[in-house]
This record gives C-alpha cells, sequence and structure tokens, in this order.
C-alpha cells in the first residue's frame, strides 16, 4: 500500500479570471496528490504549500523581484527551507501561476486549460521537492515524474507532440 502525504493549500488568488476558489482548490489537490504519489522522496509528515493564482503582470514582478528576469513566466516555485520545531503543519513552498501564460500556452498546444494548469501545478510541486531539469539527465527524470503524475489522474503526457 502506497502511503500518501497529508497537505494543506493555502490559496491565494490575486489577478487573472480564474475560476472561483474552490474549484480551482479541488484542481489543485487533485494535481498535488498525483504529485505526491509519484515523488520517491515525498514528504512523511503533513505539509502545507501557498498557491497563488495571480496574472501576468503579478508573476512578471516575482520573476523580475526572485530571479532578475524581468518578464512574465507560467510557473514559479520557491521551496521553503527546512526549520525543524515550527508548530502546525511544515511549509513546503509557494507556487505561483500566470493566468493569462497558461491560458496562451494551453491555446497554443492545443490543451485544454485545465489539464495544462495541472500540469503545470504538478511541475510547480516536484521543484518544492527538489526536483529540476536543468540537467538533461534532471529533466528526463522530472519529465518522467510529471508524465506518470499526469497519466494517474487521465491526462495526456503533455511533451509527446512536442518530441515529434
Amino acid at each position: 500500500m502506497t502511503k500518501t502525504t497529508a497537505f494543506a493549500i493555502d490559496l491565494a488568488i490575486e489577478g487573472g479570471a480564474w475560476d472561483e476558489e474552490d474549484a480551482m482548490d479541488a484542481l489543485a489537490r487533485r494535481a498535488f496528490a498525483a504529485a505526491f504519489a509519484v515523488a520517491s522522496d515525498r514528504p512523511r509528515d503533513e505539509v502545507e504549500i501557498s498557491l497563488l493564482l495571480t496574472d501576468d503582470a503579478g508573476i512578471r514582478a516575482l520573476n523580475r523581484d526572485w530571479r532578475a528576469k524581468d518578464k512574465p513566466t507560467n510557473v514559479l516555485s520557491f521551496p521553503a527551507p527546512m526549520v525543524p520545531g515550527l508548530p502546525g503543519l511544515r511549509p513546503l513552498g509557494d507556487i505561483a501561476v500566470a493566468y493569462e501564460t497558461v491560458a496562451r500556452e494551453a491555446e497554443e498546444e492545443r490543451k485544454t486549460f485545465e489539464d495544462h494548469l495541472t500540469h503545470l501545478l504538478v511541475h510547480g510541486l516536484l521543484h518544492l521537492l527538489g526536483y529540476d531539469h536543468e540537467l538533461e539527465a534532471e529533466a528526463e527524470i522530472m519529465e518522467g515524474l510529471e508524465v506518470k503524475a499526469l497519466a494517474s489522474i487521465g491526462i495526456a503526457d503533455p511533451y509527446r507532440d512536442m518530441a515529434a
């Protein structure tokens, strides 16, 4: 039997044409549960994920201030430092997603908005767990986990058309 990771989501919607909070929370829960299920080094304790749903202007400011890249992007992840002895849930980190960029990419890639957003949330959570894609070997591992997580919830391989 696979042990699942217990988690809470601190969701904030600060811009963009996002669906109502309950729908976004449900989509994020599904994505995060799928990502935790495929990660070999998932947390054993209960964690909290901060999720910011924003617009291109909001994510551009974050990208500029934290990564020195003055442009919008689809998703940003900021892992929380491990601080032993904190009361309550252990913060895993922050994920921010930009509505306009996600919508544009979904249209360009002929994917549903929900499927593309789910992929980006899985991607962001894997970053919080320490996975990366800077090196080709790392990218193969991370993309493989993304594909496996998405398949477990009925979403097609997001990379299949990119390989053709």
